[in-house]
């Protein structure tokens, strides 16, 4: 963890993606964004792009995409958005995206998820859904363009982790859920801490190549994320009414707003030379002991430069093992 003060902004909770990127241009800068073509993914794009930046949004479907490219192809004045296939959770996808990736990349915003799959399902490879597609796909990703990061010379790696985090350590014992029941939130939240990890470990293993790493947790807000979560559940959480009908609390977000977090670590000078950190409502969060009990802020098991240590070694075995 770093013993740095915490890092502040003029930025808060309803703060838009696009405020954020007031008075900054990314012209030239190149980025891509996993699961760009959706939620908070395709507000991410939007204001990059809007900023002046070339965005490619890596998704399952590139035809998804079409509308956000054709919204900058007639725009000269900012940059470009276009999009290829990548699904994150089959490895030749991931090799295929790399090898097609030229020349140098600036960031690198780690988005795609999926959250509380019902039942345990297994990738190719034999790995948990939740964990292949969350964390070991974008593992594989950011490794797959270490060369092209480190020759932008300052490069920046975001990753999208969730509040979900805090009641679950990462379970280096059994992660794939192949001894212990398998629940869908707590490999969903294992996940997350796997991603808050990971920008740990990116800055401890690559801060030398001018690579550096940071993690956020957007907030609630309803995108395509919670498709895979039943009424019952939806109405436990408060979520939705008896009559099927979504309940937006005063603590949720719209997607633009929920976006703005990963696009001041992507983007803003504010960000320059900082990594390991981790992010919550534009502010660096509260380290926590975290727990299930935990509500703000982030536990100190997802900043462990231990565990991060352990983490990198730990999917370097998945990866050359496959």
């Amino acid at each position: 963890m770093t013993a740095n003060p915490r890092l502040t902004t003029p930025f808060g909770a309803r703060t838009t993606a696009a405020e954020v990127l007031d008075g900054v241009d990314l012209t030239g800068r190149r980025m891509i964004v996993t699961g760009g073509a959706s939620g908070i993914g395709a507000e991410t794009v939007r204001a990059l792009a809007g900023a002046g930046a070339e965005v490619t949004i890596a998704t399952r479907n590139p035809r998804a995409a079409d509308g956000l490219a054709e919204e900058f192809a007639t725009v000269a004045t900012r940059g470009t958005v276009r999009s290829s296939a990548l699904d994150l959770a089959d490895l030749a996808s991931v090799d295929a995206f790399v090898a097609a990736w030229q020349g140098p990349l600036d960031v690198l915003v780690a988005n795609a998820g999926i959250m509380a799959i019902p039942t345990r399902q297994l990738t190719a490879e034999g790995w948990e859904l939740q964990l292949a597609t969350n964390h070991l796909g974008h593992f594989a990703l950011a490794r797959g363009l270490h060369d092209n990061l480190r020759a932008a010379k300052g490069a920046r790696v975001v990753m999208v982790s969730s509040g979900a985090h805090l009641a679950t350590p990462f379970d280096f014992d059994d992660p794939q859920f192949e001894r212990r029941p398998y629940d869908p939130w707590s490999a969903y939240g294992q996940s997350k801490t796997a991603e808050a990890l990971l920008a740990v470990g990116i800055t401890r293993q690559w801060a030398s190549d001018g690579i550096t790493a940071n993690a956020l947790n957007p907030g609630y807000i309803f995108t395509n994320l919670q498709r895979h979560i039943d009424d019952d559940t939806m109405r436990a959480m408060g979520a939705m009414d008896e009559a099927g009908n979504l309940i937006e609390a005063e603590y949720y977000k719209k997607p633009a707003q929920g976006a703005s977090t990963t696009v001041l670590l992507a983007g803003s000078p504010l960000l320059d030379g900082v990594g390991g950190r981790y992010f919550d409502d534009n502010q660096e969060a509260e380290v926590v002991p975290g727990g299930p009990d935990a509500t703000g802020g982030v536990a100190a098991h997802a900043l462990d430069p231990a565990a991060a240590d352990r983490l990198w070694a730990y999917a370097e075995r998945a990866l050359t093992s496959r």
